[in-house]
Order: structure tokens, then sequence, then C-alpha cells
């Protein structure tokens, strides 16, 4: 099952195949994540609380 490496949340297979490097079978980080965020190819901190 996919999970993120970030926070070990459940994600899709389908996300995973969209937002996951090439290779890898899991997530960096996922939406759940408040403290990471995608930038482009990167993870970053994240500079404020998402408004969800």
């Amino acid at each position: 099952m996919p999970h993120c490496r970030n926070c070990e949340g459940f994600v899709t297979e389908n996300y995973v195949r969209v937002f996951a490097p090439q290779d890898m079978s899991t997530v960096r980080v996922c939406p759940n994540c408040e403290d990471k965020l995608r930038d482009g190819a990167e993870v970053r901190e994240a500079r404020s609380t998402r408004q969800n």
C-alpha cells in the first residue's frame, strides 16, 4: 500500500503515479503534510500553514 514518506499517511496509487519521482513507489510529501510541500522537483518546508 502506498504511503507518504513524510507523515506515513495513505496515498492512492494514482497519486503516487502522478506525483512521485520516477522509479519511486511512494511520495515524499502528500496533501496532508502541514510542514512540507512540493516545490517543482524538490520538497521544502512550508512557509505558512495550509488553508484547507
